[in-house]
């Protein structure tokens, strides 16, 4: 009697229909929950709560910002409904709505203790409205300050980041450079950046110039850091096999030590823009002639406390992007450790 032959393919067949007991693998079912439409729901009041046909003496683009929150509702609801056929669209627009609810009662409350209450006193705590009215406005000086500071930042950190990166491969590799760079790292890096602008502005030739000094300074000191101790803490073995194999002191340098410290060297420069975003305005409030300092300065000075938290706005969400460009920098860069640190 012979034995019929294995065939493959019809046993994957037979399992695949149950025969053997086992189902097929249902597909994931999209499920956004109940706090998306919650939260269009929330957007929805906040335009009813806003909305007024503004009168004499009331605040302009009150009309605006009640559609702007109606368009946010819709524009969540139909989120909502698209996420029903979407598994990562639910999860997306699931993870977003506890802070999209948290936005608008916020804003809720905003407008609510000002233009409807006045519990707040003027002109110390305008409506959502009137920093609206900044944003349609005032853009164009809003707009120059934004780029005069982007181009004070990135001259002043891109210095010192250079600076920094250099310096702290030479002390990480070279006993000679550490003898030298040592205490005077340990002498002037603790010291605040804005310890120096009296300093600074006296000693170089314009307010520019010493600002720029005084943000590359900021940016320097951790990228020094960071980047000597990641030269410094590279495995010992990784030169001994490049010896091995025939590698000289320039191959040591530029192919094992520098790509094995780009880890600590990222870090750096994540501190270096923070503390040079607060060099930087605090640069612009004292000398430089444009930028965001310069534009709390003057909002401050005027009492337009509406342009003031625009100003704020843009400095926060302008600081955010410049972070988040360079997270993707690094994902690109250290592709191995994409997706360790989230931002």
């Amino acid at each position: 009697m012979s034995e019929r032959p294995f065939d493959m393919s019809a046993a994957f067949e037979e399992v695949s229909a149950g025969a053997v007991g086992v189902s097929p693998a249902k597909p994931r079912q999209a499920r956004a929950g109940f706090l998306p439409p919650l939260a269009g729901i929330a957007w929805l009041a906040l335009a009813l709560i806003a909305y007024r046909r503004p009168e004499d003496g009331d605040f302009p683009l009150t009309d605006l910002f009640a559609l702007l929150a109606a368009l946010s509702a819709v524009t969540i609801l139909a989120a909502t409904l698209a996420a029903r056929r979407s598994y990562t669209a639910a999860i997306r627009i699931k993870g977003s709505a506890p802070w999209l609810i948290a936005l608008a009662a916020f804003l809720a409350a905003w407008e609510i203790a000002t233009a409807k209450l006045a519990l707040l006193p003027m002109p110390f705590f305008p409506p959502p409205q009137a920093v609206l009215d900044v944003f349609v406005e005032d853009w164009p000086k809003l707009g120059e300050s934004v780029w005069r500071s982007l181009l004070l930042l990135g001259g002043g950190c891109a210095i010192g980041a250079a600076i920094g990166f250099v310096t702290g491969v030479a002390v990480g590799w070279s006993r000679l450079a550490g003898y030298w760079a040592h205490p005077i790292l340990r002498f002037v890096g603790p010291l605040p950046a804005t310890a120096w602008l009296p300093l600074a502005f006296f000693v170089f030739p314009s307010s520019w110039s010493a600002s720029t000094f005084l943000v590359a300074l900021a940016t320097g000191f951790p990228v020094t850091v960071l980047t000597w101790s990641g030269v410094a803490g590279v495995n010992k073995a990784f030169y001994d096999v490049a010896r091995t194999l025939g590698a000289d002191n320039r191959f040591l340098v530029l192919k094992v030590a520098i790509p094995a410290a780009l880890p600590h060297v990222f870090v750096g420069l994540f501190m270096g823009l923070g503390g040079s975003f607060a060099v930087l305005v605090g640069a612009e409030m004292l000398g430089v002639k444009a930028g965001l300092g310069w534009y709390l300065q003057w909002a401050q000075g005027w009492a337009a406390y509406a342009n003031m938290y625009g100003a704020l706005i843009v400095m926060a969400l302008l600081c955010s992007g410049l972070i988040t460009l360079l997270f993707r920098l690094r994902d690109r860069v250290l592709s191995w450790q994409k997706g360790l640190v989230q931002w």
